[in-house]
């Protein structure tokens, strides 16, 4: 047996009726969560550009934000970069980035113009979280801290896993795709800030959807391709920095869409800025503070939070989704983080850069690098008068399932994402579905409302 026979395995095995009652829950959650923040996401330049360069074929798959079908994927591409783009959608503790977004567009895709259910869909969307959870298990932090984007490296098992399981192959068609797409797997952090990131996540679910449908075509793939002398985990980890074991060990007890659960974004930038933002937020709030009450900001968050997010000068609205410092000064400045503060020139506010300059970023001392409590910040505002406040934060709200975003915020930010794309009644309606995901008996339901209730412009090629 190998780690991608016995994954397979695991897979083939996995049924609606096996899963606990708070699966089904937080699945429900996820997809709410990704299809809103995908509708939004169509509207952004990347997904525009995605769209214009996909190779146009015919299929039944929609193109979220338009009325436009094509193959699957091509959709799970398309979509896919769509639902990254605003950097709005659900993280994973365990992934170390986005469980969702690489596996369901493409799950949307395959399932558009068929019978497939609402069950056979969250089944599948469990499979590929669990499989791309597991596989982060064994290849981080490590992974992530040496430059590679587990989104996109990590989610594309995930996407096949998923397609593999909607798909209904056999357990050695599952284990050939699943060995086929560590083949596909790529995603480099250095291109964070950019536009390459969402594309990542449209290029993992493509692949893992086209590895899927490769092994049900009985292409051919070494099942070993995961743990082999020149497989997955030593070209893309090193040998002695991955645990392999624990891939499999105490599989889905609980399953990993439960227990840590999946982290549903309140702000649309940088999971890793978000638990600095509550801290500031906390502070205008309790202490209506003011920008020109303020001397200077000291934000500390995890090193492998800052690592990536200490940017103190703006290249763009991409890379102010991506800077501690500009997250805090729009705190401050507006009192909230919200959508409109990422596009445009809004980064280059003239108010900003002078704010900016006031807010230092540093690592927190004293944090064990693996102790699983890396999602805090602690921070400090000194005001002219010679007054200091100061707030922490240990996880922001939403980032696990025993600290969950209330479901009313969750369905305002899923209608205030998706009235970006279609008419306020088509959002309501496909709200009202997805509600009730798992009783559908047919997905395809949802996107036939999506593309019947574009609103006028909301999809514009540039």
């Amino acid at each position: 047996m190998t780690i991608a026979t016995d994954l397979a395995s695991r897979i083939c095995k996995l049924t609606f009726d096996s899963l606990p009652s708070a699966a089904v829950h937080w699945a429900r959650v996820g997809i709410i969560d990704t299809v809103g923040v995908t509708l939004a996401g169509a509207t952004e330049p990347c997904a525009a550009l995605a769209r214009r360069v996909s190779a146009p074929a015919p299929g039944d798959a929609l193109l979220f934000g338009t009325a436009t079908r094509t193959a699957p994927a091509e959709a799970a591409w398309v979509n896919g970069t769509a639902s990254h783009a605003l950097d709005f959608d659900d993280c994973s503790n365990t992934l170390g980035g986005h469980p969702s977004a690489p596996v369901l567009p493409a799950l949307f895709a395959l399932a558009d113009g068929t019978s497939l259910n609402g069950r056979d869909v969250i089944t599948a969307y469990i499979a590929g979280f669990e499989t791309e959870t597991r596989i982060a298990r064994a290849v981080n932090f490590y992974h992530y801290e040496k430059g590679w984007h587990p989104t996109a490296t990590l989610g594309v098992f995930g996407a096949a896993a998923a397609c593999s399981s909607l798909l209904r192959l056999t357990s050695e068609q599952s284990a050939a795709a699943l060995a086929i797409a560590a083949s596909f797997s790529s995603g480099l952090k250095a291109n964070f800030g950019t536009m390459t990131k969402p594309l990542h996540v449209g290029q993992s679910g493509r692949n893992g959807l086209v590895a899927a449908l490769l092994a049900r075509e009985n292409f051919t793939a070494s099942f070993d391709a995961i743990e082999h002398s020149q497989g997955f985990f030593r070209v893309f980890n090193g040998e002695g920095n991955f645990d392999a074991d624990a891939v499999l060990r105490d599989w889905g007890a609980p399953l990993d869409i439960v227990t840590p659960g999946i982290a549903i974004k309140q702000y649309p930038c940088c999971g890793s800025t978000h638990p600095a933002v509550d801290a500031m937020l906390h502070l205008v709030c309790q202490h209506g503070l003011k920008p020109d009450q303020v001397e200077r900001v000291v934000s500390r968050t995890h090193q492998r939070r800052l690592r990536h997010t200490n940017r103190p000068h703006l290249r763009s609205n991409l890379d102010a989704k991506f800077s501690v410092q500009y997250c805090l000064a729009r705190a401050l400045l507006d009192g909230r983080v919200v959508l409109s503060q990422f596009e445009g020139t809004a980064h280059e506010d003239p108010r900003i850069a002078p704010l900016m300059a006031r807010i230092e970023a540093y690592p927190q001392p004293d944090v064990i690098p693996d102790d699983g409590k890396h999602f805090g910040a602690d921070v400090e505002v000194f005001t002219k008068d010679g007054s200091r406040y100061a707030h922490s934060v240990e996880q922001p709200l939403g980032r696990t399932s025993v600290n969950p975003l209330p479901q009313v915020q969750l369905e305002a930010k899923f209608l205030d994402c998706a009235q970006r794309s279609v008419t306020p009644d088509a959002a309501e309606q496909a709200l009202d579905l997805l509600r009730r995901f798992d009783s559908l008996p047919r997905v395809a339901a949802v996107t036939d409302i999506l593309a019947g209730g574009v609103a006028p412009g909301a999809a514009r090629d540039t």
